[in-house]
């Protein structure tokens, strides 16, 4: 499998041009006697759907096509909910509204966590006078209350040059907004409305890079391959400030950004060979192509209870449709599903 690092951004620009739902099919050329798996959803778990299909399809030696699409979560979970794709790619748990749309459409599911991502918060290698920010501080900042009244850096801490922000984060149908919000500001989607927001995270990266004023935030797997391009922020204050890792989320101490990431699969999709063959395969062999797109795999107890609850039938969700911050997977696996 050749590394993902360089090609990231050019499988993104490329899903998001065709069809303008951002499907894109991960290699070989189509053939409609192949069978077909149609993953949508996350462009966060979008470098580890993408990795996982184009080792499973050549493993399969091309007798199975699939396709990976870039909707975001909240546009994916609306198709998955509408039974048009097989399997949900997602950056957060899926939330009640659609737990609804899929029980009105008699959308029954498996929930799959399948890694984790530290939310990355960054600023422009110009940016000389922050290395570290609080989360009261991004509260300050990113708030609904905030939005046309703190525009200067020097109104979040007066030891900042006064010179005004330019914002970046994740578009409303993006689950990395709703989780963001949720461990910022304490209440998912409740952020200001005036900054530069995108589905696509290179959009973020590129619009961070070029002005050193800017500020944004962005899954780990877009900010790990262009550390020369974007400075992290250590989160907390004085030594107790944390950067993001894939170490310090193993160890816990990067909080309250580390979070789970997702596969939903359709119960009806899962009736299928090829589809319960590419579940068997990212749950069994999926940990080097995880790592190898800069994101944390899970242990493997905790992939061997992914297996079992979907062998096992056990389908629904671990959070009854409220999303959470800081829990471990291990405990998610524990619950008590609901539809």
């Amino acid at each position: 499998m050749n590394k993902m690092n360089a090609s990231i951004a050019t499988g993104l620009l490329l899903g998001l041009a065709l069809a303008g739902c951002a499907e894109r099919e991960s290699s070989g050329t189509s053939s409609e006697s192949r069978a077909r798996i149609r993953i949508d959803g996350s462009s966060t778990v979008f470098p580890i759907g993408e990795a996982f299909a184009e080792e499973f399809q050549g493993l399969k030696q091309r007798t199975v096509r699939i396709t990976v699409g870039i909707s975001g979560t909240g546009g994916g979970f609306r198709k998955f909910c509408r039974g048009e794709t097989d399997i949900q790619s997602a950056s957060r748990p899926i939330v009640t509204e659609e737990m609804a749309q899929c029980a009105a459409a008699g959308v029954r599911y498996f929930e799959l966590p399948i890694a984790f991502d530290a939310i990355t918060v960054a600023v422009s290698p110009a940016n000389q006078w922050l290395s570290s920010i609080t989360v009261d501080q991004l509260n300050a900042i990113w708030s609904p209350s905030a939005q046309g009244k703190i525009t200067r850096w020097n109104q979040v801490n007066p030891a900042w040059p006064d010179e005004e922000f330019a914002l970046f984060g994740a578009g409303s149908d993006s689950g990395t907004f709703d989780y963001f919000t949720e461990a910022i500001t304490g209440k998912a989607r409740a952020s200001r409305g005036d900054y530069t927001a995108s589905e696509d995270d290179n959009v973020l990266v590129q619009g961070i890079e070029t002005n050193r004023n800017a500020l944004g935030y962005l899954p780990f797997s877009y900010y790990a391959p262009h550390t020369a391009r974007l400075k992290a922020l250590a989160i907390g204050s004085g030594d107790q400030a944390v950067l993001p890792s894939l170490g310090n989320v193993t160890n816990g101490s990067y909080q309250p950004l580390s979070r789970p990431l997702f596969l939903y699969v359709s119960e009806k999709a899962a009736e299928r060979v090829e589809v319960r063959e590419f579940i068997e395969f990212a749950l069994t062999q999926g940990v080097p192509l995880i790592e190898e797109v800069y994101y944390l795999p899970l242990s493997s107890e905790a992939y061997a209870k992914a297996w079992a609850n979907f062998t096992g039938g056990k389908l629904g969700t671990a959070f009854g449709g409220t999303p959470e911050v800081g829990l471990r997977v291990e405990d998610i696996l524990e619950r008590e599903a609901s539809l």
